[in-house]
């Protein structure tokens, strides 16, 4: 029987092809191995990156000839997502040494976002680039609707652009990489490295195997889904009401505006949260919603409720889903502490999102390049205890992070249910516009 290496497949399905009795399955993204299979060997040959081994095999994989990452670094990044590669470009550029490390194996991919953002607050840290902006919009469509009542109100004369965000994660990246960081793909962080309780570098296993990288910070950028917060003892837990389970459609051959963005916000359709519609040009848009997680009723989870929204709104249903993208959005207040001795939360892992909106691009670059800066600040200083960091934290609550904290407030005051009202369309309309 043949065994594999979930860590080094990269999914190509070179195997597949070799394979005389077909007992290997390329599934997504997972090589299944049937029963069926007989250990002939054959398909090892073919896996370029040393996946696949046979089950009579030693059980550890043997070492992989990419190059080998240092074993210290002043600064590692966890996630190369915007806050990610923008914390380590940062960094870099401060003169820390910096290793990024992201799960995948291609930066931006999947993506898990609408992929909307203000020009104004992208124009801050980067200078758009027609190379990773899909449309730019200029004008919002809100409706409100419920229990009979429906208010639609249109917002002109901001300007804001829809990304392509599986190009501008890796435009990012490669930033942070020209400035002096080390980028490692493929390359997984596993646990921390404690030393009476503080963080000193990370656990990681990648196409090389396995290593322990000492780091004077880590900084956490692992996403919605955050492990490496938890391993140093932080609560980042997210409730089922403070999450948002979204589903989206890249939709092509279908008739919208190419310069505005579409908001719906009805419990019936989106229980909890809101549909949209984002143009991408050329008769393309982000077509989706997003269910309060502890609101969703339906059996098929919020990829039923997107499929009755595209069958009754005009023009949506003639077109063809080119891409499906689903995940998670944290609605809600900021971890108690986003800090610990030798390590940062930023971006999703911090919950930086905007709680009316779901939006966090533009909070968790910001907060990346302000970490980066602390960060930098504590080892010129020899401090990188909680304290020493602390000043990270200090700054973001005080700015960014009360807006998002007033946010939270509005989305309480509005509970489901009672946001079929002019006051929480215009509440929203100015969240959206930045």
């Amino acid at each position: 029987m043949v065994i594999v290496d979930h860590q080094r497949c990269c999914y190509c399905g070179s195997c597949v092809s070799v394979c005389p009795i077909g007992a290997l399955v390329l599934c997504e993204t997972r090589l299944l191995v049937d029963l069926s299979c007989s250990g002939c060997g054959l398909c090892l040959a073919s896996c370029p990156v040393a996946a696949l081994r046979l089950e009579a095999e030693a059980t550890s994989p043997k070492e992989a000839s990419a190059r080998q990452l240092s074993r210290r670094y002043d600064v590692v990044v966890v996630g190369a997502g915007p806050a990610g590669s923008r914390a380590a470009w940062r960094a870099a550029c401060l003169g820390l040494s910096v290793l990024l490390l992201e799960k995948r194996q291609e930066i931006g991919s999947p993506v898990r976002c609408a992929e909307g953002v203000g020009r104004a607050a992208l124009s801050r840290f980067v200078d758009p680039s027609a190379h990773w902006i899909a449309a730019t919009v200029d004008k919002a469509d809100i409706t409100v609707a419920g229990d009979g009542v429906s208010e639609a109100l249109r917002a002109e004369g901001g300007e804001g652009y829809i990304l392509e965000r599986r190009v501008f994660d890796r435009v990012l990246a490669e930033e942070a990489a020209l400035a002096g960081a080390r980028v490692a793909v493929k390359c997984a962080a596993t646990g921390l490295l404690l030393e009476d309780g503080s963080v000193r570098g990370v656990r990681v296993r990648g196409t090389g195997g396995s290593a322990e990288i000492e780091a004077q910070v880590v900084i956490a950028a692992d996403g919605v889904e955050s492990q490496v917060g938890r391993w140093a003892g932080l609560e980042t837990t997210l409730p089922l009401r403070d999450t948002m389970s979204c589903a989206q459609y890249l939709l092509a051959g279908i008739d919208v505006d190419p310069t505005c963005c579409f908001y719906l916000i009805s419990e019936d359709l989106a229980p909890g949260g809101y549909a949209w519609i984002f143009p991408k040009g050329e008769g393309r848009a982000n077509v989706g919603l997003g269910v309060q997680a502890d609101l969703s009723e339906d059996v098929g989870g919020p990829l039923a409720y997107l499929h009755r929204f595209i069958e009754g709104y005009p023009g949506l249903e003639e077109g063809s889903p080119v891409t499906l993208v689903s995940g998670g959005v944290p609605v809600a207040l900021p971890p108690p502490s986003l800090v610990s001795d030798g390590l940062m939360l930023v971006g999703d892992a911090a919950r930086q999102v905007d709680p009316l909106t779901g939006g966090g691009i533009t909070n968790g670059m910001a907060a990346g390049q302000l970490a980066a800066e602390v960060a930098a600040a504590a080892i010129a200083a020899g401090d990188c205890s909680a304290a020493g960091l602390g000043d990270y934290e200090q700054r973001w609550r005080a700015n960014r992070g009360s807006r998002l904290a007033r946010s939270y407030r509005w989305r309480e005051r509005f509970p489901p249910g009672e946001r079929a009202n002019k006051t929480f369309m215009r509440v929203f309309a100015a969240a959206v516009a930045g």
